[in-house]
């Protein structure tokens, strides 16, 4: 749709009106706020590289060099110019630290007051100090504030020539491009360490995220495992209801319904733990290519290290204590846990060798997976050490403990406990 020349000119008025609009709110409204210069930050580089004793003094460092830069600047000033244009030096620059925008305009001040004094110096000082001045409060300000700051300067600075010859006297021309460019420099710092900032932050929002989703994986994993293990109780106790009414002769009514209600019940539950399942399963499908398989218990342990030593890891298989059945929750965690750190072995620590050590213990299981350092550089793993979470899920679905850490030696160590009570040991 064409445009009639109405329109378009009140199109233009609008853009006009909402520039002025935004410098109104950026150089005028609560122009003498405090605003305190921050010092620098824990995360700062220049932190991290001075002993940890002295960082609450560096810290200040930008207040200091502010400081110390001025108090030169102001000593210069009072050698040329005497006590008042001392002032009008020191005053805008300190007032940087606190009141930026408010700094700014007793800038523009001392450039008035300066231009109009009647003294002989050269006006290059006093825009000197004011280009600094724009420079510090554009390191604190965004940069729609800066490009406000330069426009309003060059219109001060082509009135005073116009209205002071003494100003003709200096080149107009290569201060308005000398100001632009250190402050279009000091606008490209400031966005590109804005920029990289914002690229950590992502980047440790993205890691967290991961680290969830892989915690919630895991768990879903967990469910899917534990399922089997539950159902096949739950399908037990179903069986022995019905069948115990037939093993007892004249049983009474009262007992029957007893057993009708159990197994009803353990059915009932039977079909829930399936839904669920389903639900899962259909969330996650081709996790596992055979999922009416047993789940493996210590006893496959021999598998998987036979696997594993296919694969080219040399481990060696300790069991210490007395050998005896454990309830199947904590037998297939055991397993998986000794799977995960065997997979990590292989996957971080190429060339290593590998000790497994299972504990029968009389609260307990004890695992303890350890290798030694690697003899080469191992390949680039995505989504490394994610595999300690899970393990650490399993872990605490148990109510046991568990540490991972490298060992002095550049290795790396795995310990869990996972307690039985002894009762649910020996049903």
């Amino acid at each position: 749709m064409n445009q009639t020349p109405g329109t378009t000119l009140r199109s233009e008025l609008l853009m006009v009106r909402s520039a002025f609009d935004g410098i109104h709110r950026d150089l005028f409204t609560d122009a003498f706020a405090f605003r305190p210069l921050a010092p620098l930050a824990d995360d700062s580089r220049l932190l991290a590289a001075v002993p940890r004793g002295t960082r609450r003094y560096v810290r200040w460092l930008p207040h200091v060099a502010v400081v110390v830069f001025t108090l030169f600047l102001t000593y210069e000033a009072l050698v040329q110019g005497g006590p008042v244009v001392a002032v009008l030096t020191a005053v805008p620059l300190l007032l940087t630290l606190v009141r930026p925008i408010g700094a700014w305009w007793c800038s523009v001040a001392a450039i008035f007051l300066w231009a109009f004094s009647g003294t002989i110096l050269a006006m290059s000082v006093p825009f000197g100090v004011h280009v600094l001045v724009m420079l510090l409060v554009a390191m604190r300000s965004r940069p729609r504030v800066a490009g406000e700051m330069w426009l309003l300067t060059a219109g001060i600075a082509v009135f005073l020539t116009v209205f002071r010859p003494i100003l003709a006297r200096s080149s107009l021309f290569e201060f308005l491009v000398v100001s632009g460019v250190l402050l279009f420099a000091v606008l490209a710092v400031r966005v590109l360490r804005d920029s990289r900032e914002q690229v950590a932050a992502q980047a440790a929002v993205t890691e967290v995220e991961r680290s969830r989703r892989t915690v919630l994986e895991e768990r879903t994993t967990i469910a899917r495992e534990l399922h089997d293990v539950v159902a096949h109780h739950m399908s037990v106790v179903a069986i022995q209801a019905e069948a115990a009414p037939y093993r007892v002769q004249d049983t009474p009514p009262e007992l029957a319904a007893a057993f009708a209600t159990i197994r009803e019940n353990a059915v009932a539950a039977l079909t829930e733990l399936r839904r669920v399942l389903g639900v899962i399963r259909s969330d996650s499908s081709g996790v596992f290519d055979d999922p009416e398989a047993p789940q493996p218990t210590l006893a496959a342990l021999d598998v998987l290290l036979t696997n594993v030593r296919h694969a080219g890891l040399s481990v060696e298989h300790v069991t210490t204590g007395a050998v005896r059945p454990l309830p199947q929750g904590v037998e297939l965690s055991a397993y998986r846990i000794v799977q995960e750190a065997l997979s990590n072995v292989l996957r971080h620590a190429p060339g290593a060798e590998a000790r497994v050590e299972v504990s029968y213990v009389l609260g307990g299981l004890g695992l303890r997976v350890v290798n030694g350092p690697p003899d080469r550089l191992a390949k680039p793993s995505p989504g490394a050490g994610h595999g300690v979470l899970g393990m650490r899920e399993r872990v605490g679905m148990l109510g046991g403990g568990m540490t991972a850490e490298a060992t002095a030696d550049g290795g790396y160590e795995v310990s869990a406990f996972l307690p039985v009570d002894l009762a649910e040991a020996a049903a």
